[in-house]
């Protein structure tokens, strides 16, 4: 065992990490192939949790002790099986709802008032004086929720300042000051716009499917801020092509990144590369509790944010 802990960055796309973690722990990255005789030595896992975690690498590493997610979610993750193992697991929650809320905002702006199309106009020359685009108000059209949560909530407060009424739905009530529709399908066929943001799991993949999307409607607006899992993105598209759902919004997708070739000749979609959560604010604050996590695990003493 080497004396200082030896962690292992499991994902590419979080190896910007490694000059933060160097300081404290040897630091391996999993893309890189990291050497046979180090794997003993290798005590915790860096991941992020949406993405699913090869089980068979844990075998690998006979004195892991830690599966240290950088993100909020975690359902990728098998907490159950981790913990079978002796595995403590944690995550970074409470530090991006808001501004996951934000992009939602900005998503329902973006496409209800055809910001982007607009400037598609001016910069190709297109803009004439005497046609001018109306678009939908952002003031009273009715805003449905899947899922009140930390993000659920954060969308409906905005949503009220906006003059949107706001209702939702999630399979257990709770105390709430907006109405929780009977069921997930009422809810969209009541809805204007569909702002899916509740956690994923295994028991509500394809959550959004075609009943759904057909009670949402010609008029409606899908818009997904969680998961992309959540969408049955086959029947989303065919609804798009066919004219039976008005747009969609995505900033998450079921592969990500997603394929831009799936997306070409979608009408009435507005897509972003999973960026919600992405902030100057956010992921201090996420490398921060992911090296409190560690720091605390392995002094032995309690993790400061365990999943649950």
């Amino acid at each position: 065992m080497t004396q200082r802990p030896a962690v292992l960055i499991v994902q590419p796309h979080l190896g910007a990490l490694t000059g933060f973690l160097q300081s404290l722990y040897d630091v391996y990255r999993l893309w890189e192939g990291p050497p046979l005789e180090a794997e003993p030595d290798i005590r915790a896992l860096i991941v992020a949790g949406e993405l699913p975690l090869d089980m068979a690498l844990l075998d690998r590493l006979p004195n892991l002790s830690l599966i240290a997610c950088f993100t909020s979610g975690y359902e990728a993750i098998d907490v159950a099986a981790c913990r079978a193992r002796g595995l403590e697991v944690t995550h970074a929650p409470g530090v991006n709802h808001e501004d996951v809320a934000d992009h939602a905002l900005g998503l329902i702006l973006a496409e209800r008032r055809q910001i982007l199309t607009g400037d598609r106009a001016v910069r190709a020359g297109t803009w004439r004086a005497d046609d001018k685009t109306i678009t939908p108000s952002m003031a009273g059209p009715r805003r449905g929720l899947v899922g009140l949560g930390a993000i659920g909530e954060a969308v409906a407060r905005r949503a009220d300042a906006f003059r949107m009424e706001t209702r939702w739905w999630g399979p257990r009530d709770k105390a709430a000051a907006w109405t929780r529709m009977g069921s997930l399908v009422e809810l969209a066929r009541w809805a204007e716009v569909l702002v899916v943001a509740c956690k994923a799991d295994d028991s509500n993949r394809g959550l959004i499917d075609r009943e759904v999307i057909e009670a949402l409607g010609p008029d409606g607006l899908l818009v997904n801020v969680a998961r992309g899992q959540l969408v049955d993105e086959a029947a989303l598209i065919a609804a798009l092509k066919a004219g039976t759902l008005g747009g969609a919004a995505l900033d998450v997708f079921e592969i990500e990144p997603t394929d831009p070739t799936r997306w070409a000749g979608v009408p009435n979609t507005l897509l972003t590369p999973h960026t919600g959560g992405a902030t100057i604010n956010a992921v201090p604050a996420m490398l921060r509790l992911l090296m409190q996590n560690l720091a605390a695990h392995f002094a032995g003493q309690p993790v400061v944010t365990p999943a649950s």
